[in-house]
């Protein structure tokens, strides 16, 4: 077998985990020297970078976090000079200041090749043609998307998001075979594909999708409308240099990540205690070759598991489990931690419904919350009444998650769709200061 052009050259476990303690001592000392936040906070906590004597030593060093990002705004984390600084990406989604983080060349570069490696992993080669459908500005996804499909030597067409009309003609008329967006971006175009009658005029192999949880209906719903299109899910954060940071492999049971670029850490997001292979928990990250904006144990929120074991892709490089939630998006009902991908996964498992729904939470006169679940019926869908689909959610809902919603089933179609993030839950339980 040919080797890959952006695999690491490691030939065991233990010369990945070598790597990482050589880079993680050049990280702190880096940060401790270069950047006036880190030294005081390293400081404060009594470690430098001496203490690091092996990769269990980071287990003493204290938690970044996106409130120091905001904090530290415009230039946050900042451990080179002004001169050695390229660029800037912001992060979208956040309140009040946004997360500015600064890149090197150098970071570019690095970002660039390991992005590659995501594609790679993904099958895409010189031959194929990348519809790009993210968005581009200050943020990270497009330009990444377009820098590694260039570097890749594949063909770029950087549309950016929404407009439909233009998306269609080009997947008729350039031909793509790959199409990068977010997950509700490939939904959209998956209806408009399907509706408007060309599925058998398009020639997508692949979608690379992002930047949200998906469920497996949705997945699945993607899939079929485009003709079978094979789909993979890429990870990765503007803290992180962008997407790219992960993805899944053929297989499809799991996400790589690039442990020669990042080590990954699963903590308790109570405790922050460190949890054994194979437990959900917060993902925490320390970055091993980053320049300009270093994360020393950078709490994402993200809720994930690593995968013990060798993945029978063959790769050398680690794994975890796709995304299930976050620590901040997590609700809770009558006394039940819930999180979206809970009512993903249940919702892909009943017949006759389909992948779009909306989590309405509130509080009813005697001020008991009430959840209620707006859900879409399958397309097409003849053979069961709305009430017994009903029935059959609530039914599923109180079992596994030991609560009962109100449901309300609607046609298929009836959700509004976005070439963005879906929002999923609607909480208008608190409607006043909570201070």
């Amino acid at each position: 077998m040919m080797k890959k052009r952006f695999e690491p050259d490691f030939d065991s476990t233990q010369a990945l985990l070598a790597h990482q303690l050589e880079r993680l001592k050049w990280t702190v000392r880096h940060a401790y020297e270069g950047s006036p936040f880190y030294r005081e906070r390293l400081d404060r906590n009594g470690v430098n970078p001496d203490s690091i004597t092996s990769l269990d030593d980071l287990k003493r060093f204290p938690f970044t976090t996106a409130d120091d990002l905001r904090e530290g705004y415009p230039f946050p984390l900042r451990a080179v000079d002004f001169e050695k600084i390229v660029r800037i990406h912001s992060s979208s989604g956040t309140t009040g200041l946004r997360k500015n983080l600064c890149y090197t060349q150098k970071d570019v570069d690095d970002w660039v090749h390991f992005f590659a490696r995501a594609y790679e992993t993904a099958g895409v080669t010189d031959i194929d043609r990348v519809q790009i459908a993210v968005g581009y500005g200050v943020w990270t996804a497009g330009i990444g998307f377009q820098s590694a499909c260039e570097k890749v030597g594949a063909m770029a067409l950087p549309v950016g998001p929404g407009n439909v009309d233009m998306q269609c003609q080009f997947l008729v008329d350039l031909q793509p075979t790959v199409l990068c967006c977010t997950a509700s971006m490939g939904l959209l175009m998956a209806e408009e594909v399907h509706r408007r009658g060309l599925a058998d005029k398009i020639s997508l192999k692949k979608i690379i999708y992002g930047s949200e949880r998906s469920s497996v209906s949705m997945r699945q719903k993607i899939s079929e409308l485009l003709g079978g299109a094979e789909l993979f899910d890429i990870t990765g954060l503007t803290e992180l240099y962008g997407p790219g940071a992960g993805i899944e492999c053929p297989l499809h049971d799991c996400i790589h990540y690039w442990a020669d670029y990042y080590i990954l850490e699963i903590l308790d997001p109570d405790t922050l205690s460190p949890l054994p292979d194979g437990e959900w928990g917060e993902m925490v990250l320390t970055t091993l070759y980053k320049e300009a904006s270093p994360l020393i144990r950078y709490r994402t929120r993200d809720i994930t598991r690593i995968i013990p074991g060798p993945c029978d892709c063959g790769t050398i490089l680690p794994r975890h489990s796709r995304i299930r939630g976050r620590t901040d998006d997590m609700f809770k009902f009558r006394g039940v931690n819930i999180y979206p991908s809970h009512i993903d996964s249940i919702l892909s498992k009943i017949s006759g419904i389909g992948s779009e729904y909306q989590i309405h939470l509130s509080r009813d006169a005697s001020e008991r919350g009430v959840m209620r679940l707006i859900v879409e019926q399958a397309e097409n869908e003849k053979g069961k009444k709305p009430s017994d689909l009903e029935e059959a959610v609530k039914y599923q809902i109180k079992k596994q998650l030991l609560v009962t919603p109100g449901v309300e089933i609607v046609n298929y179609g009836s959700l509004p769709r976005s070439e963005r993030k879906s929002q999923r839950v609607f909480d208008t339980r608190i409607q006043d200061s909570i201070v």
